[in-house]
C-alpha cells in the first residue's frame, strides 16, 4: 500500500509537501507536477477520512446509533450513508449498545474527532443530551425522537396509532390489549400509546387494558401468555414488530389459532413480518427513506442553511392475515 512518505521519496520532495498538496495548500507548479505524476504512476489514493480530520471544516458527520441490530436503525443507517455519499460526506457510526451513559459519551467524543454535525437516533433526550449539545456548538439532528429545541425528524407515530387503532375497531374489535413499552421512549412508548386512546376514545363500548414490555422479542413471548390468562383480548395491539412477533410465538405456543382466536397487529413494518405466517398486519414506517431526509437536512444544518425544527416522515397501515373481521361473525 503506498503511503504519503512514498510519495515524497519518488517525487524527491519533503512529506509535509505532499501533505501540503493533498490539503489544496500552497505548492510551486514544478513540485505539484512532480507530486501529481508519481500519484499517477502508484495509483495513491489518498485516505479521505484522514484529510478530512486535519482540515479545517470537515466532511463527517457522525452518526450516534442505540443498537445495531434494529431493523429501525440498520435501514436509517443505509439511508444515512447513501445520500451522505451523494453529497460527499461520510458518516462515522457510533454504537451506544442502549447505554444512555455511553451515548453521552459518545457526543463528546465525536466533537473531538472533528465531524462536521451529528445525527443522534435517541431513545430519548435528557438533560444530559441537551448540555452537551449547548456546550459543543455543533450542528444536531435528532431522528425518531423529537425536542423543541433541536431540529428533529420523527415517524409519525402518534397519527400512525390512531390510523392502526381505527382500523382494529372498523375489524369489530372491542376488547382489546395494547402492549407497549416504558413511557421513556416518547415515540414509541408514548406517542403511538396516545394515537392509539384517541382512537379508542372515539368509541363509547370498548374494553382496553394497557400492559407494558421491552423492545426484545423474548420478553414478549414471556409476558404475552399472563395477558391472554388473565384478559382474554380478542387482539393484542403491540407498539413495534418484534413485540408483535414475539407475541404470535407465545400464542402458538398455547395452541391458539392466529387470527381466529387471537388477532396481533405491530408497528414498524419490518420485512419479516411480510414473511412469516400469517403475515403481521402493521404500521409501516420508512426508515431508509427517513434517512436519506436525515442525511440532507445535517448537511444543510452544516452549510447554515434554513430549516424546520420538525419534519415528519410518512407511514402506511399494511393490512395482513394476522387480524380477523370480527363483524363477520356477528352476521
Amino acid at each position: 500500500m503506498v503511503t504519503i512518505t512514498d510519495i515524497a521519496k519518488l517525487a524527491g520532495v519533503a512529506k509535509s509537501t505532499v501533505s501540503r498538496y493533498l490539503n489544496n495548500g500552497s505548492v510551486s507548479e514544478a513540485t505539484k507536477n512532480k507530486i501529481e505524476r508519481v500519484i499517477n504512476e502508484t495509483s495513491y489514493a489518498p485516505n479521505a477520512f484522514a484529510q478530512s480530520l486535519k482540515a479545517k471544516k470537515t466532511n463527517i458527520i457522525g452518526t450516534i446509533v442505540p443498537r445495531l441490530d434494529s431493523y429501525a436503525s440498520s435501514h436509517t443507517l443505509i439511508g444515512i450513508d447513501e445520500q451522505l455519499r451523494e453529497l460527499n460526506y461520510q458518516m462515522l457510526i457510533s454504537n451506544t449498545g442502549q447505554d444512555l451513559d455511553r451515548e453521552i459519551e459518545n457526543i463528546y467524543t465525536l466533537a473531538k474527532q472533528k465531524v462536521a454535525g451529528m445525527i443522534l437516533l435517541p431513545s430519548q433526550v435528557t438533560d444530559a443530551h441537551l448540555e452537551a449539545f449547548k456546550e459543543l456548538h455543533l450542528p444536531v439532528l435528532l431522528v425518531g425522537q423529537q425536542h423543541e429545541t433541536i431540529h428533529s425528524i420523527i415517524h409519525n407515530d402518534y397519527e400512525a396509532a390512531y390510523d392502526l387503532g381505527k382500523h382494529v375497531l372498523e375489524k369489530g374489535h372491542r376488547k382489546i390489549a395494547f402492549l407497549g413499552v416504558t413511557e421513556k421512549d416518547i415515540a414509541v412508548g408514548v406517542m403511538r400509546k396516545k394515537g392509539f386512546q384517541r382512537a379508542i376514545d372515539e368509541k363509547s363500548d370498548c374494553e382496553v387494558r394497557y400492559y407494558e414490555t421491552s423492545f426484545s422479542i423474548t420478553d414478549a413471548l414471556i409476558n404475552v401468555p399472563s395477558i391472554i390468562e388473565e384478559f382474554t383480548p380478542s387482539i393484542i395491539v403491540c407498539a413495534t414488530d418484534n413485540i408483535a412477533i414475539g407475541a404470535l410465538k407465545a400464542a402458538y405456543l398455547r395452541g391458539l389459532k392466529i387470527p381466529e382466536d387471537l388477532s396481533i397487529t405491530g408497528f414498524g413494518g419490518y420485512e419479516v413480518t411480510e414473511m412469516i405466517h400469517p403475515g403481521i398486519t402493521t404500521a409501516k414506517f420508512y426508515y431508509k427513506e427517513a434517512g436519506q431526509m436525515a442525511a440532507k437536512s445535517i448537511v444543510k444544518l452544516v452549510n447554515g442553511e434554513e430549516l424546520p425544527k420538525l419534519s415528519l416522515s410518512k407511514y402506511k397501515i399494511i393490512e395482513r392475515e394476522s387480524v380477523d373481521n370480527r363483524l363477520l361473525h356477528r352476521l
